[in-house]
């Protein structure tokens, strides 16, 4: 078994008549992993795109009709459900080893035939701006990283999100206190020295969910590493765009994916 190789593809009910979806099962570290796979029309190749969804469970989880947005833009898309989820195998655990269901995704486009192995795009909402980062520092091929909204810090999550912090125990093993080692893992800050490929920060300045802390954290320690980086910050928007904004938003950072490439390739 081989991270990121299929194991059976079932055609998906597709919200778009110019993109195909497919319920995809692939291995990933020994499990089988759930996750979604759209494809535009045609046979040419394109770039690929990772879309590491937010959330953790049912909460957050991937949406056809986000999927097949971006695969509109002229992207080949895999969006992982994480280990454990719609009938996947093991247990996610919030940007610990289900980390692993990232990278078997990177490794799943690179396998692809319709894909430019040195054009692989990885795109993260809110905790899966972590798993972005991660993505990003494990593979020196990746042409581009974008975090909207994105956590860079898990400890500053846990602090400023006691909504979550019951969950945060439980799934990590403890508080920050208690188990900083396993808070420290999940924080890609301390490991961006590793990154190859430019970055672009999405953030409104308003979000609650993942303050704006996050994204602030993030552009001062890339800009101190003399890493490519780029943002895009509204002062009037909260973790979720408006409808309209957020369309305008998907076209531009596609536009932005596509003239990227990683500092392997240039």
């Amino acid at each position: 078994m081989r991270d990121g190789e299929i194991i059976s593809q079932i055609p998906y009910p597709s919200p778009n008549p110019n993109v195909e979806l497919f319920l995809v099962t692939m291995w990933s570290a020994g499990l089988k992993v759930k996750g979604l796979l759209a494809e535009p029309e045609g046979e040419e190749k394109l770039d690929g795109f990772l879309y590491l969804r937010g959330g953790i469970k049912n909460v957050g989880m991937v949406r056809p009709a986000r999927i097949a947005q971006f695969s509109q833009q002229g992207f080949i898309v895999f969006a992982p459900f994480y280990r454990g989820n719609r009938g996947g195998q093991g247990n996610e655990d919030f940007a610990g080893e289900d980390r692993k269901d990232a990278f078997s995704g990177v490794k799943l486009l690179q396998k692809h035939a319709r894909v430019h192995n040195d054009k692989i795009h990885v795109f993260g909402f809110s905790r899966g701006g972590v798993m972005a980062l991660q993505a990003g520092v494990e593979f020196d091929s990746i042409a581009s990283v974008v975090t909207w909204g994105g956590v860079s810090d898990l400890t500053l999550t846990y602090e400023e999100r006691k909504d979550l912090r019951r969950m945060m125990k439980r799934v990590i093993g403890g508080s920050p206190n208690k188990n900083k080692q396993a808070y420290d893992y999940r924080t890609p800050l301390n490991e961006l020295n590793q990154i190859k490929a430019p970055v672009l920060i999405i953030h409104g300045e308003k979000d609650t969910n993942v303050t704006f802390e996050h994204a602030k954290r993030l552009e001062t320690t890339l800009k101190s590493l003399d890493k490519k980086v780029e943002t895009l910050y509204f002062s009037e928007y909260n973790h979720v765009f408006p409808p309209a904004e957020n369309r305008k938003m998907v076209k531009e950072l596609s536009g932005w994916m596509k003239n990227q490439k990683s500092e392997l390739n240039q």
